[in-house]
């Protein structure tokens, strides 16, 4: 066995397991990443986070020639061990790790670009945390049929793509977003050929205060669960809820979750649209694990 020097961290309460490997040497298998998660017999978590840099990892070679200076990548599983492509919560508290543990430096005004599986991502620090820009957004996946568990009938959802695949589901009420029973799979009809993050959402009421829009959200993430929060989703729901209200919708958004609240902004860059996603990050505590 292997001893394994790990913190623990969040943002808005989606949970991270989070190490640094510079040299790329301690690959884990899914089936340590699902025990590391698990929340009875491991540290807990919905996702290990692991710090690598780009040049000892095979996916760092894409994100070195799309920005030399992104240096570190975010090498990011799910709670079940499967890869995913980005997770805009677990990159903020990804940059925090690499900061507190003098692996890089960030201060107001200056940006640190992270690799991750779908491209470099560029992160400030902000009033709130961090803000990281998401890049570039598609609508993708067409109107697919979602059921879930004491949502009395199926309701359409919009695919969105963030550089992981979502599914966004437009709720009535307060009452039928509490009342979803998330700890089961929503079934998605036809079936994402990757899978996808399924996000419900309500609107508030008036959906604009002082030109900022605001929603309710609970997601089932895509290999872990229904979680406290989901950065890719808030960014997903919000854009979802845009596109729903039309014209004249703001470009800026307040999504609440059930951990907290995040920021979601909508902005004209050269190369189309970009949106970007600020919230707190949170490092709770660091231990030893045998893998």
């Amino acid at each position: 066995m292997a001893t394994l020097h790990f913190t623990k961290g969040h943002g808005t309460g989606n949970d991270f397991v989070l190490f640094a490997d510079p040299d790329g040497e301690t690959e884990l298998s899914a089936a340590q990443v699902a025990a590391i998660c698990d929340r009875h017999f491991g540290v807990g978590a919905d996702g290990v986070l692991r710090a690598v840099l780009s040049k000892n990892i095979p996916e760092g070679a894409a994100s070195l020639a799309e920005d030399a200076a992104a240096e570190w990548f975010m090498d990011y599983h799910n709670a079940d061990g499967s890869i995913a492509e980005m997770c805009g919560n677990g990159i903020r508290v990804f940059t925090k790790f690499l900061i507190e543990n003098g692996l890089a430096e960030l201060t107001q005004g200056e940006t640190l670009p992270i690799g991750t599986r779908s491209g470099v991502r560029d992160v400030q620090v902000n009033a709130t945390g961090y803000q990281a820009d998401m890049g570039r957004w598609a609508l993708d996946g067409g109107e697919p049929l979602v059921r879930a568990r004491e949502l009395p009938v199926a309701r359409p959802g919009l695919g969105i793509n963030v550089g992981n695949p979502h599914v966004v589901v437009a709720l009535a009420t307060d009452e039928e977003l509490d009342g979803a029973d998330l700890s089961y799979i929503p079934i998605v009809e036809p079936t994402p050929p990757d899978g996808a993050n399924v996000e419900f959402v309500v609107a508030a009421e008036p959906l604009v205060k002082d030109g900022i829009g605001r929603i309710r959200m609970r997601v089932h993430e895509r290999g872990s669960g229904e979680t406290l929060s989901c950065g890719t989703g808030a960014v997903a729901a919000a854009l979802a809820t845009r596109h729903w209200a039309g014209k004249g919708a703001p470009n800026q958004w307040r999504v609440d979750v059930p951990g907290g609240a995040v920021a979601v902004r909508m902005f004209a860059t050269e190369d189309g649209e970009h949106v970007s996603l600020s919230g707190p990050a949170e490092l709770v505590f660091e231990g030893d694990l045998e893998v």
